[in-house]
């Protein structure tokens, strides 16, 4: 994770297309990271807000790869989000999403964060998505997919 840029999603492990599915890992920062220092003293633990943050993402990932990468999602609802368990530092996460519904330039997603084989949040996300707004920001998308490894082949038409 490189939360100073919030860019939380390190690796796709998994982009399944046919079955509206992907699989992300991300590894938590040490303890010494400053994300920490005030999220708790002495018991430091991976922010909520930061969980559910990753599995907005990895939603969004998803998105693209369905829309080849012509659309741009928005995070536009958080429902349904539930914290069940502490993050600490220098775990790995692994996160689960698929696609729920689908229509009218929204998609909802249901998404899980796991650390090994224990469910740490899960969330109902809902985005807006919208043709690329901005040229330099799908230059930024498409170098963000290179360096998560993001399948070329998910990445246009052609």
């Amino acid at each position: 994770m490189q939360l100073e840029t919030f860019q939380l999603i390190d690796r796709i492990v998994e982009l399944n297309l046919d079955a509206k599915t992907i699989v992300v890992e991300a590894y938590v920062p040490p303890a010494s990271h400053s994300v920490f220092a005030g999220h708790f003293p002495g018991y430091p633990i991976m922010p909520g807000v930061l969980l559910t943050e990753a599995m907005a993402q990895s939603s969004g990932w998803l998105i693209l790869g369905l829309t080849k990468f012509e659309r741009m999602p928005f995070l536009a609802m958080v429902k349904e989000a539930k914290m069940r368990g502490f993050v600490s530092p220098g775990s790995t996460l692994t996160i689960d999403a698929k696609i729920e519904h689908e229509g009218s330039g929204f998609t909802v997603t249901s998404a899980k964060v796991r650390v090994g084989k224990e469910l740490k949040c899960n969330a109902e996300l809902t985005f807006r998505h919208i043709p690329f707004p901005n040229p330099d920001l799908r230059v930024h998308m498409d170098a963000m997919a290179n360096r998560i490894g993001f399948p070329q082949q998910a990445m246009s038409n052609g």
